[in-house]
């Protein structure tokens, strides 16, 4: 086992500091300012990162980020230790079932939110010369991919801040939103295996492909179908010595364990968490709402505000962003998106307010955007300047759905016409 020296150990906590004093500073700063707090967070570590710091003072940059490959290691394991819990909190929000009428509503906006921006994805690059943005490994096929999943995704993690933020998680609106992003995100996965899957030596066979659909759908049925009954037997067990130890530890200890069961099959960790936080959700209230505070304070103070500060941190504006094309594609992407989910909308008939909410909603990209350029960064199909231009998208989406809701909450309108229980609430109590 490797340790890690003391000068390692101290440069380690010194960004660890700065990283939350940040991100709480700006987050604060923004939420005054009526403002996500999130963007907050982000901009936090951007000032931090190669942007700012790195470009003013690169040695002290260099210090604290990049001296040894363990601290970033460290930084990245609390990077995903904080999507984790974010998704699990915002899973044990979402307490009640969808009635009849929401599970036509989102079958309804999946099809017209992943269709036609798919397929506007797909077609983009024979009206528009990709080229420039590959990635060193020039394959042509995987780019139209990303750029067709790029058009289409939703961000559940910044999605789910956000009404956090304005205190309208437990909205029938929320509920809806964050359940088609779920199954938007389930589908990004399948495709960017296939993307990714071009790109590696091997190309993944038929098989591969459908026994990955086959165990992730399995994942969520199970799951949501047994795993409830299965956990109220467990927490009136007298033999589970865990809960009867502690209740916060043992809702933690399902966290990790359903986000270490679906990296085993192959699954993302972040559904894992999320259908955690949806099993924890249905437990007997009275039992486990202080345990659920506990993990939920602790998470929006320590590891969510490190999450979303990180990054921030891996942005580097100085050198790998073009404004034109930044803008070219997010007029693009969030035009699509908002169309076919607002046309959708209409169809069900909803009213126009109602339909543009659900628009600006799925036009989010935040966490699954900065996913998705990661991945494809690091794999090689696209280049610097593309990377950029997609995490620059999920900041920019994510800064305006969070001021539209706001100010759509600030006048009183209601984000989903005929919700009965809109909180008048817009903001939770500053930390």
């Amino acid at each position: 086992m490797q340790t890690l020296t003391d000068m390692e150990l101290t440069r380690f906590f010194f960004a660890l500091v700065l990283l939350l004093l940040f991100s709480h500073t700006f987050g604060f700063l923004l939420n005054r300012l009526k403002l996500p707090r999130v963007i907050g967070e982000i901009f936090g570590g951007l000032l931090l990162g190669p942007t700012v710091l790195g470009y003013f003072s690169p040695n002290a940059y260099t210090w604290l980020f990049s001296a040894f490959e363990s601290e970033g290691k460290l930084i990245s394991l609390m990077s995903w230790l904080g999507l984790i819990l974010l998704m699990f909190v915002s899973g044990f929000e979402i307490e009640k079932s969808l009635d009849k009428d929401d599970r036509r509503i989102i079958l309804v906006l999946i099809i017209g939110s992943t269709v036609l921006p798919f397929f506007a994805g797909w077609v983009a690059p024979s009206m528009y010369d990709f080229t420039p943005y590959l990635g060193v490994k020039n394959n042509i096929i995987a780019l139209q991919l990303v750029i067709a999943i790029a058009t289409a995704i939703t961000s559940i993690p910044v999605i789910s801040k956000i009404f956090m933020d304005l205190g309208v998680m437990n909205t029938r609106f929320a509920k809806i939103v964050l359940s088609i992003a779920t199954i938007h995100d389930v589908l990004l996965w399948i495709v960017l295996a296939v993307a990714t899957g071009m790109v590696n030596a091997e190309t993944p066979s038929i098989w591969q492909i459908t026994t990955s659909i086959v165990l992730t759908i399995a994942f969520f049925g199970l799951t949501l179908f047994f795993m409830p009954k299965a956990m109220l037997t467990l927490i009136r067990s007298r033999y589970n010595l865990l809960i009867r130890s502690s209740i916060s530890g043992y809702i933690l200890f399902i966290c990790f364990l359903f986000a270490a069961i679906a990296s085993l099959l192959s699954v993302n960790v972040v559904f894992g968490a999320l259908l955690a936080g949806i099993v924890i959700g249905l437990m007997p209230r009275k039992f486990m709402r202080p345990a659920k505070n506990n993990v939920k304070d602790i998470s929006l103070a320590l590891f969510v505000p490190l999450y979303f500060a990180i990054v921030g941190l891996k942005l580097d504006f100085v050198h790998n962003f073009e404004p034109v094309f930044f803008l070219w594609f997010l007029t693009f992407t969030t035009l699509f998106q908002t169309l076919g989910t607002v046309i959708s909308a209409k169809l069900i008939k909803k009213d126009w307010l109602s339909s543009f909410n659900f628009g600006v909603a799925m036009s989010t990209r935040g966490g699954p955007g900065i996913v998705l350029a990661t991945v494809a960064f690091d794999l090689g199909i696209i280049n610097e300047v593309f990377f950029v231009t997609l995490v620059s998208i999920a900041i920019t989406t994510s800064l305006f759905a969070g001021t539209w809701f706001k100010y759509v909450l600030s006048k009183g309108w209601q984000l989903l016409n005929d919700e009965p229980d809109q909180p008048l609430e817009v903001s939770m109590p500053d930390a």
